[in-house]
């Protein structure tokens, strides 16, 4: 007979059924060398084990952090397919996110339905589907969560890499943070893309058929000025005024320039009502500009995240209705 503790009181988890014990709080997943930015944003801790960062009572605002436990519990198991069979109870879905014991973790994951893990194409939709993650203390102990913030296993998503198309990297960011807000421009809609040279972030907004003003004082790469739907305007992205760019259906930004500079831009840009979506890119020069990410993430309908495809900078997505 299995000794795990299933419950199936929905209103102490918010929907779903939970296993073993309730830990009474939340766990941070932290993001390898950016992890003290999560110490510093959290204070005091009840419990750490490798990059998780336990605190009870309710969820606190966090931006440094590759994923959120919502309903953790701790589940004391006797055997590999005992702890397997606890977490199939629950959901299909179900990622590891192992520190220790990964010989261990390998064989209970080898239990559970297999998830995809592997590079994705874009663009692609993530599945409505809960993604639960877990994460082994000891032989014999598991915490885990079938709520979490991230819809990607263990918190991260790779894309298959055109390592032709693209004039640099940073086109990756912009993949990741559409596929994010579940939502993509669409044939024919104008976007606005400042700081754009190269043009990473234009290859990939004029390859999904939309039209992209592409500003910045340097020069586009020759091969993204050539696509359809492509204009390219040399100047100052900050130093245009909405009314003198018009209308958009989104506003892109990976402008290096201190996020205050940004903020006072876009603040501009709302009070317009000359766009609806927005995605940007925070830049950190030093430590984190506490201020201004806390006055983004407080605009009504934001999410301010630190992307798998992040360095030292966040990303700010907003998208209208």
């Amino acid at each position: 007979m299995e000794s795990f503790i299933r419950t199936d009181d929905l209103s102490m988890t918010g929907g779903s059924p939970i296993i073993g014990a309730p830990l009474g709080g939340i766990v941070y997943q932290g993001i390898g060398e950016y992890a003290g930015h999560l110490d510093t944003e959290l204070g005091v801790v009840d419990d750490s084990w490798g990059e998780f960062r336990f605190v009870r009572g309710k969820e606190r605002q966090v931006f440094w952090t590759r994923n959120v436990w919502l309903e953790p519990f701790r589940l004391e198991f006797g055997s590999i397919s005992e702890a397997a069979a606890a977490l199939r109870s629950v959901q299909r879905n179900w990622a590891p996110s192992l520190f220790t014991q990964f010989r261990r973790g390998e064989l209970i994951k080898a239990k559970l339905p297999p998830i995809t893990d592997k590079p994705r194409s874009f663009p692609w939709l993530v599945p409505d589907a809960p993604m639960g993650a877990w994460t082994l203390l000891d032989e014999h102990t598991l915490i885990g969560s079938a709520r979490c913030a991230s819809p990607f296993p263990g918190g991260i998503v790779e894309f298959t890499e055109d390592k032709e198309g693209p004039p640099s990297r940073a086109y990756l960011k912009v993949q990741e943070a559409l596929v994010r807000a579940r939502t993509f421009p669409k044939p024919g809609e104008r976007c606005i893309d400042a700081g754009a040279t190269p043009g990473g972030w234009t290859w990939v907004l004029a390859g999904l058929g939309a039209r992209v003003t592409a500003i910045d004082r340097a020069s586009l790469d020759e091969r993204v000025l050539a696509m359809d739907g492509v204009e390219y305007l040399k100047h100052d992205a900050f130093t245009l005024a909405p009314e003198e760019l018009g209308p958009t259906d989104w506003l892109f930004s990976d402008v290096i320039c201190y996020p205050e500079r940004l903020y006072a831009w876009i603040e501009r840009w709302l009070s317009s009502g000359l766009c609806r979506n927005f995605i940007c890119t925070l830049k950190m020069q030093g430590e984190p500009d506490w201020e201004t990410i806390r006055r983004f993430a407080a605009i009504q309908g934001s999410t301010v995240v630190h992307l798998c495809a992040n360095k030292h900078e966040l990303t700010w997505i907003r998208i209208g209705k």
